[in-house]
């Protein structure tokens, strides 16, 4: 087992001061500082290659700040096993000879150890986490041969397996039916109420309005952090998306904006 980082309670769960990150010269993050407390709920917005990839990146201790820090309880990324990082489906091997079983276990090498075996404890900690995402009949299927709801769904039993007291999912929606992304918010709300904080990167402006406590609209620099209300604003929007940001006025006469940049972000944005 891996030696926990005592976390220090009186400290959020993850605060970021003024962090910059470049990469060959070129600025993806410009001066971020924010900070998080246990148990929130917060969907991550802007364009294509606004850096939200590279914040949630960065938070896991997959890559290093160029300037300024991270801490998650007061303490740095790394060597924490409560952090579970999903990245974009785009960037899975789905090819990789994985069970369901074993995707999940993998959330367990840090309360296990490595070249350790599981104990029945810890099979236990598995099967509960697939009852909670409803995967328990697809436990051996190879993780290639599920739908893309279905990787989605295992992934966040692997986070539950983990222990994790901070998931950051980067655009879990992108290509899922309605049903499937439903079915994934719904997951997430259950996270929601077991005081585990959540940060989904995602480009429905109207599911980050109607589904999170807090939306954080990012374009390189943090352009605005706050209550839905506050931050989808017309002026904050056209900050951020400039031309890509449509307004769509419905049959009630209420106006809603729309991220017409669809795609789904590729390596460091």
């Amino acid at each position: 087992m891996y030696p926990r980082i005592r976390h220090q309670p009186d400290q959020p769960i993850l605060d970021v001061s003024h962090l910059s990150v470049r990469f060959e010269g070129i600025q993806a993050l410009e001066d971020i500082s924010f900070h998080l407390h246990a148990g929130e709920h917060v969907a991550v917005v802007g364009p294509n290659g606004a850096g939200k990839s590279t914040l949630f990146k960065v938070v896991s201790g997959v890559l290093p700040p160029f300037s300024g820090e991270v801490k998650i309880s007061g303490y740095s990324p790394r060597g924490h096993i409560c952090i579970a990082y999903v990245p974009q489906r785009s960037q899975v091997d789905w090819r990789f000879p994985a069970s369901v079983a074993d995707v999940v276990m993998m959330g367990r090498i840090g309360q296990i150890g490595f070249f350790r075996w599981p104990t029945r404890s810890d099979w236990s900690a598995i099967h509960a986490a697939l009852q909670v995402v409803d995967m328990v009949p697809y436990a051996n299927r190879q993780i290639g041969e599920l739908s893309g709801g279905q990787q989605q769904r295992t992934f966040l039993a692997r986070a539950l397996a983990q222990e994790a007291e901070l998931v950051l999912m980067d655009e879990p929606l992108n290509g899922l039916d309605t049903p499937s992304q439903e079915a994934i918010l719904s997951l997430l709300d259950k996270l929601h109420q077991q005081k585990i904080t959540v940060m989904v990167a995602t480009h429905d402006l109207g599911q980050a309005a109607r589904r999170f406590d807090r939306v954080m609209l990012l374009n390189h620099r943090l352009i605005s952090f706050g209550p839905p209300q506050e931050v989808l604003t017309s002026e904050n929007l056209l900050r951020a998306y400039g031309g890509h940001a449509q307004m769509i006025r419905g049959a009630d006469g209420e106006t809603t904006w729309a991220d017409t940049c669809c795609d789904g972000e590729q390596g460091h944005e």
